[in-house]
């Protein structure tokens, strides 16, 4: 099962158990963002959901007595003061109280005794506490959960939750093992073994023991151990689009795109509700405008096709395709403009030019040359700020041993256009060296003159995706038991002596969409393995330098002392 087939279970199962008749969903924002990552508002309604409500909501709706009301909330503390408020006035004939996560004991006696009128029909744990985002991914939505290297409390407590329901969701019992030289990766890794063992009941009600598979493996890493995946433009469909546009939630705001038809102010890209995106998410950007090419000639065909209503067998004909055309329609509409928008950004911005050094500075040493094609950069005045940025950003990592490093000069530079100059700084103190556990640069050289060995076999490699993120090394070692286990050890020195089949990934720090490819890829590789990967957030270049500068907050000055010593 993936996680999106998990959520959707709980969603179908909330809305069946009240039974037939006018209902209304009554969510807090969380749960809000859960249902809407899986389900579309229209396949809600044939639910007979028919009103969404949001319980922090003070709406003055009379009474809806003839309603039924599915209850679908966090089992947090304000949720549980709301509900009660709620019940000891109730707006809905019958209530159906859902939790997405464990609710304890003492809540549910506090909701009885509110509950005066005895409209509460069922009250249960549902474990759909987690954004179910593709098949294979999910997140929390959580941006800067870390103070320094130690967690904010309430996001360590909110993510050591959501793996628990996930696990349970999921159906999976595992080894947990974690990023040695990581603090949050070994509190969190503890956290989750330490609710599995209060929880052991509700594990043994929910998962059944098989002895006979190797267990799953659920893996902590650390976002700092891989500085450099999330500072890079992406060339797939689904990745330039949260790179140059932002996906929220499934969500693309095109209100600032010129020219955008005025329904188009925000789409929804989701590979459950849009076949064309679930093909083409993993496409590189020159396939995608091939792809497009057909989906315009297709549609023009069909748009002639429908010119032709002559007769009575014509028109039946027409109005019995309506719903695909005009849904067709829409999609060409939807994903022509996105692309044109994506194509618009990358010609202004020069991207191409910015990648083609992006994928230099991270996948090959050559010091003398990198400098000089970035100093030209630095004084192209064509090239924004924010990509200088982070060029800056990916010369200090890897030169930051070098002996001629010019880190100094190049930050002065950035600080003469105006840019944010204090941010490869502070990048080096949350993902230097020092706070990495692996050769970040070594494995990347090593693989790469392999691959040059091998090129002429395989034709020309693309020099815009040359790069490879330093989990599927992880991954490819966890597959073939050679992940090391002094780096990587298990809660509780769990024995490690068989290869994981099932294995779930989660990223302290956040995630990326060319991670989730390359899981994507590695199921694909390897057959009867499945991982699944998820990551406090889901980030692009921006929100990735955004938690950096909020994690090492307040500590710039020290930072910039070391630069000026290098």
């Amino acid at each position: 099962m993936n996680v999106i087939q998990a959520v959707k279970m709980y969603i179908i199962k909330m809305t069946e158990e009240s039974g037939p008749g006018m209902k209304v969903i009554l969510m807090d924002k969380e749960t809000t963002s859960i249902v809407s990552m899986v389900f579309s508002q229209s396949e809600i309604l044939q639910k007979e959901v028919y009103l969404f409500e949001r319980i922090d909501s003070h709406s003055k709706w009379d009474d809806l007595k003839h309603m039924k009301c599915i209850v679908f909330l966090r089992p947090t503390s304000e949720n549980i003061a709301l509900l009660s408020r709620e019940l000891k006035s109730p707006k809905y004939g019958a209530y159906f109280i859902y939790f997405s996560n464990v609710v304890s004991k003492a809540d549910i006696k506090t909701l009885a005794e509110c509950d005066e009128q005895e409209t509460v029909r069922e009250v249960q744990e549902v474990f759909a506490d987690y954004l179910a985002v593709d098949r294979h991914l999910f997140s929390f939505n959580i941006v800067s959960c870390l103070h320094g290297r130690s967690w904010k409390q309430h996001h360590l407590q909110r993510c050591s939750q959501g793996l628990l329901a996930l696990l349970l969701s999921l159906k999976r019992r595992p080894i947990i093992r974690y990023e040695a030289s990581s603090e949050a990766c070994a509190r969190l890794a503890e956290r989750v073994k330490e609710l599995i063992r209060r929880e052991a009941v509700l594990m043994d009600n929910n998962i059944p023991f098989n002895g006979d598979i190797p267990p799953p493996q659920l893996l902590v890493l650390d976002r700092r151990d891989d500085p450099v995946t999330p500072l890079l433009h992406q060339w797939t469909y689904q990745a330039m689009v949260h790179e140059l546009l932002t996906i929220d939630n499934n969500r693309v705001s095109l209100a600032g795109v010129q020219d955008a038809p005025k329904d188009l102010k925000e789409v929804v890209l989701s590979s459950e509700q849009d076949e064309f995106y679930a093909k083409n998410l993993y496409s590189n950007f020159g396939e995608i405008g091939q792809t497009m090419k057909s989906l315009m000639d297709e549609f023009q065909k069909k748009a002639k096709n429908h010119q032709k209503v002559e007769s009575i067998a014509d028109m039946k004909n027409f109005v019995e395709t309506y719903p695909l055309f005009k849904k067709m329609c829409g999609t060409v509409t939807k994903h022509v403009t996105v692309v044109g928008q994506l194509s618009s950004v990358v010609g202004s911005r020069r991207l191409l030019q910015v990648s083609e050094l992006e994928q230099e500075l991270a996948c090959h040493a050559d010091h003398t040359r990198h400098l000089q094609r970035l100093k030209a950069m630095l004084s192209d005045e064509a090239i924004a700020g924010t990509e200088l940025v982070k060029l800056v950003c990916l010369y200090a990592l890897r030169y930051e041993k070098h002996a001629a490093n010019a880190l100094p000069a190049l930050i002065d530079s950035l600080k003469g256009r105006g840019a944010e100059h204090r941010t490869p700084a502070l990048l080096l103190e949350y993902g230097g060296a020092h706070a990495r556990q692996s050769d970040l640069f070594g494995l990347q050289d090593a693989a790469k003159i392999t691959k040059r060995l091998f090129k002429g076999l395989s034709g020309v490699e693309n020099i815009y995706t040359q790069h490879t993120p330093l989990l599927k090394d992880t991954l490819e070692d966890l597959i073939k038991g050679k992940l090391r286990e002094n780096l990587y050890p298990a809660v509780g020195g769990e024995l490690l002596n068989r290869r994981p089949q099932d294995i779930i990934v989660f990223i302290v720090g956040g995630t990326t969409y060319e991670e989730a490819l390359c899981v994507h890829q590695i199921n694909q590789s390897y057959p009867g393995v499945n991982v699944v990967l998820g990551g406090t957030t889901i980030h692009n270049s921006t929100t990735f330098l955004n938690e950096v500068k909020e994690a090492m907050h307040g500590q710039h000055r020290t930072h910039t002392r070391h630069i000026r010593n290098l």
